[in-house]
C-alpha cells in the first residue's frame, strides 16, 4: 500500500503543471495514464501497486460518485457502481469499461514521441498507453457521472457502471467476477454499453463526415494448439516421420484454406447505412445487396484491413520445436488464433481444422474461449440511446452499426443482457486508431472533452424511461 500511495502522490504532483492549460478531464486522464496498470499474460508478472493507486486516484478525483453511489470492489481491483433509479420496475442498464493496459513491446520504448507512461499533454493530445484503450472511457464516464450528481440529476432507471482490471488478458479475474456477482443477485439488464466502437474522423468509406461505429456484435476469439509427434533422433539419420515437417504441412494447409467470406447481419446493416450516404455504383450495390453481394464480398475479402468483417480469420501466431541444431525433435507445437464470425461455433471450427489437417500425427487441443453474445438489436432502446447522445453531442457524426473484429469483456455478460452495444465516445483519425496497442497511443484534448459530453448524454438517456 505504501508503494501505491507514493504512485498516487507522484501523479498529483505531475498534474500541477498541466491544470491551467487543459480541461479537468484531460488532466485526470493524464494522471490515470501515469499509473502503469499493465496486464501481463503471465499474471505472476503483474505489479498491483499501480492498480491500488488507480483506485485511490478515482476516489480523490470523483468524490461525489464515491459518496453518493453504491460502490463495490470486486475481486480486489475491479469496481461496480450502482445508481438506483426512481422506478425499480425497470431493468437496469450497464456501462462497462476497463482500466488495465497492454505492455509496451520491448525495444520500442524510444520510438514514442513522449514516454508511454508519462501522461504528457502536448501538441493538443494526451499521450500514453491507455489514452484510447480504455482509460479514456473510464474517465469520460466518471466525469459525466460526477457532473450529473452535482447537478442533482436523478435517473428513473437504475444505472450500473463496471470498471474491470484485466480485460486485456481475458477478463477472468475482473469482468467474469463482476458478472458472477450480478448473476447471484438475479440482475438482468435492459441492455449494456461496452467498449469497442469509436468515432472515426476520416474513414474513406464516408468522406466528409465522421463515422460513429456502434458495433452490434464481436467475433469469438479461439486459439487451437497443434501438437505434432515424430520419431526424432540424430540429424545424421533423417526420418520422414519428422514432427516439424508434419506441423509445417498442417500450418500451410490452414494458411492456404481460409474460411469462405460471408455477409453477416452487422456488416450488412453497416453497408446499408453507408450506402444510403454514398453515391455512385458503390452506394447502389451497398443499398441493393441482393445484386451487389458477390462483388462486395470479393472486394472486402481481398483487403487485409477489411477481410475480418466478412470471414472468420486464421492467424498462425506461435511455433515451438527443437532443442539443438543436430537433434530432430520428437515434438513440435504451434498456436493458431481464430476470430470467428457470429454464427460460427468453436465446435464447428475444430471439426473443420481436423478435416483439413487429417493427420494422425497431429493432435489438436483448445484453450478456453469466450463465446460472444448474439447480435444486438439495432431497433432496441440501447441503440436509440446512443443515437440520441450522438445527435446531442456530436451531431455531424453518422451512427453506423458494425462488427467488432477484436474481443472485449462483453462475452462475460452474455447471460445478463440480450442486447450489448460496443461504443465508446472517443473521436480519432484512422492513424490514431492504429496506435491502440501500438506506439504513440494518444487522444486529442478536443476528443476527451467531447467524450465527456457524449458520456453525460448517454447516462441521461439511459436513465430515462422507457
Amino acid at each position: 500500500m505504501k508503494k501505491s500511495l507514493l504512485l498516487a502522490a507522484l501523479v498529483l504532483s505531475c498534474n500541477a503543471a498541466h491544470t491551467s492549460a487543459s480541461s479537468a478531464a484531460a488532466n485526470h486522464l493524464a494522471e490515470a495514464i501515469r499509473l502503469p496498470t499493465i496486464s501481463h499474460q503471465d499474471r505472476e508478472q503483474i505489479d498491483y501497486a499501480p492498480f491500488n493507486a488507480f483506485l485511490e486516484l478515482l476516489q480523490q478525483r470523483y468524490p461525489t460518485v464515491h459518496s453518493q453511489l453504491q460502490r463495490e470492489v470486486i475481486n480486489q481491483y475491479s469496481l461496480l457502481f450502482t445508481w438506483p433509479g426512481s422506478d425499480p420496475s425497470l431493468d437496469p442498464v450497464l456501462f462497462d469499461a476497463h482500466y488495465d493496459v497492454v505492455p509496451i513491446e520491448p525495444g520500442t520504448e524510444d520510438e514514442w514521441t513522449h514516454p508511454p507512461f508519462a501522461g504528457e499533454i502536448a501538441d493538443g493530445f494526451i499521450w500514453g498507453r491507455g489514452a484510447l484503450d480504455d482509460k479514456a472511457s473510464v474517465i469520460a464516464t466518471l466525469e459525466g457521472l460526477e457532473a450529473l450528481l452535482n447537478e442533482g440529476f436523478s435517473p428513473q432507471r437504475t444505472l450500473m457502471f463496471s470498471f474491470a482490471h484485466d480485460e486485456e488478458i481475458g477478463g477472468r479475474e475482473g469482468a467474469a467476477h463482476i458478472a458472477q456477482h450480478l448473476a447471484a443477485k438475479d440482475t438482468r439488464f435492459a441492455y449494456m454499453i461496452g467498449e469497442g466502437g469509436m468515432i472515426l474522423e476520416d474513414d474513406p468509406a464516408l468522406e466528409g463526415r465522421p463515422m460513429a461505429m456502434i458495433n452490434l456484435a464481436e467475433k469469438t476469439y479461439a486459439t487451437l494448439t497443434l501438437t505434432a509427434r515424430g520419431a526424432g533422433g540424430h540429424s545424421s539419420m533423417p526420418t520422414e516421420d519428422n514432427a516439424i515437417v508434419h506441423l509445417s504441412r498442417a500450418l500451410a494447409t490452414l494458411q492456404d484454406n481460409p474460411f469462405e467470406p460471408e455477409l453477416t447481419a452487422p456488416v450488412s446493416l453497416m453497408l446499408e447505412t453507408l450506402g444510403a450516404e454514398t453515391g455512385g455504383i458503390g452506394g447502389f450495390l451497398m443499398r441493393n445487396q441482393w445484386l451487389g453481394k458477390p462483388l462486395i464480398l470479393s472486394n472486402m475479402a481481398a483487403e487485409r484491413e477489411r477481410q475480418g468483417m466478412v470471414r472468420s480469420t486464421t492467424a498462425i501466431t506461435m511455433i515451438n520445436a527443437g532443442i539443438k541444431e543436430n537433434v530432430i525433435p520428437q515434438v513440435a507445437e504451434a498456436k493458431v488464433n481464430f476470430r470467428l464470425l457470429p454464427g460460427t461455433s468453436t465446435e464447428a471450427l475444430i471439426e473443420r481444422v481436423e478435416q483439413l489437417i487429417d493427420n494422425p500425427a497431429i493432435s489438436i487441443s483448445s484453450d478456453r474461449w469466450k463465446q460472444s453474445p448474439p447480435v444486438a438489436d439495432i431497433d432496441g432502446p440501447g441503440y436509440g440511446v446512443i443515437r440520441g447522445a450522438l445527435q446531442d453531442s456530436a451531431p455531424t457524426a453518422l451512427p453506423v452499426p458494425g462488427l467488432l473484429m477484436a474481443t472485449t469483456d462483453t462475452p462475460h455478460y452474455r447471460e445478463l443482457a440480450q442486447d450489448i452495444y460496443r461504443f465508446h465516445p472517443i473521436s480519432v483519425s484512422l492513424r490514431q486508431a492504429a496506435s491502440v496497442h501500438g506506439t504513440n497511443e494518444r487522444v486529442s484534448l478536443q476528443s476527451i472533452d467531447q467524450a465527456v459530453r457524449i458520456s453525460r448524454a448517454l447516462i441521461m438517456g439511459a436513465g430515462a424511461a422507457p
